[in-house]
């Protein structure tokens, strides 16, 4: 076998070796390893007009030039050799071997650093609206960032008319025009998707206004008690009564809350987004349901109009409705009665309508007056006999009573 001889270094050049050692281990004179999206601290070692050449200690310096220069405030003439600067690694090596930055950059990415942070603290960002279309709105949220608002994140009263989310055919063209409009403005909202690497930033405003809705219910909540008035929006529209919004608290006002008066037709008297005061008599599971009223911040007209009639009297009426057990009419001062089958003539009635008509204007002859239910029990025969006594049978007013009340009942919508 081949002896291996053991290299000896020179004294002379041990010092060297020693020197050169403890160069390469220096962390300082390591070189660096960068990736694409590295944001360093390098060292300016010239400056040239439209370039920076900046020693970030990687195998060679790196170049800022053109538009990776251009950031709002910053000028590149006015740094000088040796001032350390912050810069974006775009790339670690191009096509000639050179390694390019980015002051630009570093800016864009300290702010997605910023709604990043916002994304995960749930904070609240502040955008600027700077186009619009069928989808919703683009919006900046600073230098070559810009985010998404889709038309259902946005809070309803930016979009319709009423406040209220609604549907048809002339929406589209309604919403988008609105949506224009809000070009130039400022819209707080959170974030709810980020995405990086595909420059995609996705905003709620409606997750900010909600937040606050609730925050304002609780509030409300706190505080309020039946019998106290609050002032409104109408909300929504339904068949039995009205949504309504008041002071972030939402309830509803039943048919038989809208008004004094019967109502036919809900939408004739409110609409979404109509304003209306409201007195809380009812909240129940912790404000889960509330009942509001209308009616009940209203001069009750029943006791002021009642207290000029008595049974007995001959009055003027209009016929409201007419149904199979009879006919509903109003006498003035806003009351409302009803002509039983039995008390529409003398003679065998078959069908009211063969009588009367809605619109037709009659006497009729008050025959009972119901507080409890606000109605009136009325005659049309009793006015044609007047005081002549006739063979055919009356009711007593026990019976005519007991009419009326289950003729308001078949009248009257459930709760």
């Amino acid at each position: 076998m081949k002896k291996v001889e053991k290299k000896v270094i020179a004294p002379e050049n041990s010092e060297l070796y020693s020197q050169l050692e403890s160069f390469i281990t220096d962390s300082k004179n390591q070189l660096r390893n960068l990736s694409k999206g590295d944001i360093v601290e390098g060292v300016v070692v010239d400056v040239r007009p439209g370039m920076l050449v900046v020693d970030v200690g990687y195998k060679s310096e790196g170049i800022v030039a053109g538009r990776e220069l251009k950031v709002d405030g910053f000028d590149p003439m006015s740094v000088n050799v040796g001032e350390n600067l912050l810069v974006y690694v775009v790339k670690p090596e191009d096509d000639s071997g050179q390694l390019v930055l980015s002051v630009r950059r570093t800016k864009q990415a300290g702010l997605w650093l910023k709604l990043e942070e916002a994304k995960l603290k749930n904070d609240v960002v502040e955008a600027t609206v700077v186009e619009s279309n069928n989808g919703g709105l683009i919006v900046e949220l600073g230098k070559d960032v810009r985010g998404f608002i889709p038309t259902s994140q946005l809070d309803a009263s930016r979009v319709y008319a009423s406040g209220v989310r609604t549907v048809g055919k002339d929406i589209a063209a309604k919403v988008q025009k609105k949506l224009t409009g809000l070009i130039g403005q400022s819209i707080k909202a959170k974030i709810i998707e980020l995405d990086r690497e595909k420059n995609r930033v996705i905003l709620s405003e409606k997750m900010v206004t909600q937040a606050r809705d609730i925050e304002q219910r609780d509030e409300t909540l706190r505080k309020v008690k039946e019998g106290d008035v609050l002032h409104g929006t109408v909300s929504g529209i339904a068949p039995f009564g009205i949504f309504v919004n008041a002071a972030g608290l939402e309830g509803l006002v039943h048919l038989s809350e809208l008004s004094w008066d019967k109502v036919e037709d809900v939408g004739a008297l409110y609409q979404p987004g109509s304003t209306v005061d409201v007195m809380v008599i009812g909240i129940y599971d912790g404000g889960k349901r509330v009942a509001y009223s209308v009616k009940r911040l209203q001069k009750d007209p029943w006791s002021e109009a009642i207290s000029s009639h008595k049974i007995g009297d001959v009055v003027d009426g209009e016929i409201q409705k007419v149904v199979p057990y009879g006919a509903f009419v109003r006498i003035g001062g806003g009351l409302n009665g009803l002509v039983h089958i039995s008390e529409m003539s003398d003679k065998l009635v078959k069908d009211p309508a063969d009588i009367v008509k809605v619109g037709d204007k009659v006497k009729v002859k008050i025959l009972s007056i119901s507080s409890t239910e606000r109605h009136l029990g009325l005659s049309l025969k009793a006015v044609a006999e007047g005081d002549s006594p006739k063979k055919s049978k009356k009711l007593s007013k026990q019976e005519l009573e007991k009419a009326v009340d289950d003729a308001i009942a078949q009248e009257v919508p459930a709760e």
